[in-house]
C-alpha cells in the first residue's frame, strides 16, 4: 500500500486535515505500506512560508512520521516543491493536447466564467467552438467533457459511486492562464509517478476524483494505472453551525487544542478510527 499526505499550504491546517492525515497514516501502518509527504505548492499566490512550517509542526504534533518526502521547510523548498516537477506536468499536458477535440483555449475571465456558469457553477463551454489556438496569449486550457459523461468507481466507505462529470464539473481547466498546470493535472501526474495505490480524501473531493479518473482515461499510459487506486472518501468535519471547516483565518491547530479538548491529537485520532469502524 502506497499513499500520501498532500496538503496545500494556503492556510493553517484544521481538524479536518488532521483527521484525514491520521486516517491515511493508520491505513498505511496497518498494511505495512509506504507514506509520502507531498506538499502541493503550485499556487504561489496563496502559499506562505508560515503555512509550510505549519505542515511540519502539525505532523509532529500528531505524531505522524512519513516514509518519504521533505524533512522540513528548507528541504521542501530545495528538493520537493512542485515547481521542480513542472516538466512532468507539462508532459501530461502535451499528451492531452495531442488528443483531437479534447483540449481548447479559453480567454474568459473569472468574472465571465462566474456569470456564464449560473447556479450549477459549471462552465458552459463558451470558448469551446471558437477554435482559438492553444498558444493564444493569456488563455487557459480546458478539456471538453461531453454531455452525459458519467464516471463510476468503487469507494471503500461509500461503495459504488457514479457522477455525471459534465453536470458536476463541466469543461474544467487543465492549464491556467499563467501557463502553470492546474491542480487536476499536477495531482494526477504526481500520483501516477509516485505509484499511489491508496488515496484518502474528504467527500467534498468526489468531483475531483471523478475528473482525475476521466483525465487518466483520456491520457492513456502510464495514467491508465490510476483507476486501480483504492479510494476512501470520508465524511467532512463541520463547524457547530454545520459549515465545512476551512483553512481561512485559522490559528495553528495545537493552539486551538489548548482551549478545546475535542481538538487534541487523541480526540482527532478517535474520529479517524471511527471512520475505520464504520466501514467494518
Amino acid at each position: 500500500m502506497i499513499s500520501r499526505l498532500a496538503p496545500t499550504p494556503s492556510g493553517y491546517l484544521h481538524a479536518g486535515n488532521a483527521v484525514n492525515f491520521l486516517l491515511t497514516h493508520e491505513l498505511v501502518h496497518r498494511h505495512h505500506g509506504h507514506l509520502y509527504l507531498r506538499i502541493d505548492d503550485l499556487d504561489r499566490e496563496r502559499v506562505r512560508p508560515r503555512y509550510i512550517d505549519n505542515v511540519f509542526a502539525t505532523l509532529d504534533w500528531l505524531g505522524i512520521r512519513c516514509d518519504s518526502g521533505p524533512a522540513d521547510a528548507a528541504d521542501f523548498t530545495a528538493h520537493h516543491s512542485q515547481h521542480l516537477r513542472l516538466d512532468r506536468y507539462h508532459a501530461l499536458l502535451a499528451r492531452l493536447a495531442a488528443t483531437p477535440g479534447l483540449v481548447y483555449a479559453c480567454t474568459c475571465s473569472r468574472a465571465q466564467v462566474a456569470a456564464a456558469a449560473g447556479p450549477t457553477g459549471c462552465y458552459p463551454g463558451t470558448c469551446r467552438d471558437r477554435s482559438l489556438p492553444l498558444s493564444t496569449p493569456d488563455a487557459s486550457w480546458r478539456v471538453h467533457v461531453p454531455d452525459g459523461t458519467r464516471v463510476t468507481f468503487s469507494d471503500a466507505l461509500l461503495g459504488s459511486v457514479e457522477l455525471d462529470l459534465a453536470a458536476t464539473v463541466g469543461d474544467f481547466v487543465i492549464r491556467r492562464r499563467d501557463g502553470l498546470p492546474a491542480y487536476h493535472v499536477a495531482s494526477l501526474a504526481d500520483d501516477v509517478a509516485m505509484g499511489m495505490t491508496l488515496i484518502v480524501r474528504g467527500e467534498d473531493l468526489l468531483p475531483s476524483t471523478a475528473a482525475q479518473l476521466w483525465l487518466a482515461q483520456q491520457a492513456g499510459a502510464p495514467c491508465d494505472a490510476f483507476p486501480r487506486v483504492q479510494f476512501w472518501h470520508h465524511p467532512l468535519l463541520t463547524t457547530p453551525d454545520g459549515h465545512k471547516l476551512s483553512k481561512s483565518q485559522q490559528s495553528p491547530l495545537d493552539q486551538g487544542a489548548l482551549h478545546d479538548p475535542s481538538l487534541s491529537p487523541e480526540a482527532l485520532r478517535a474520529l479517524a478510527l471511527g471512520f475505520l469502524r464504520s466501514r467494518s
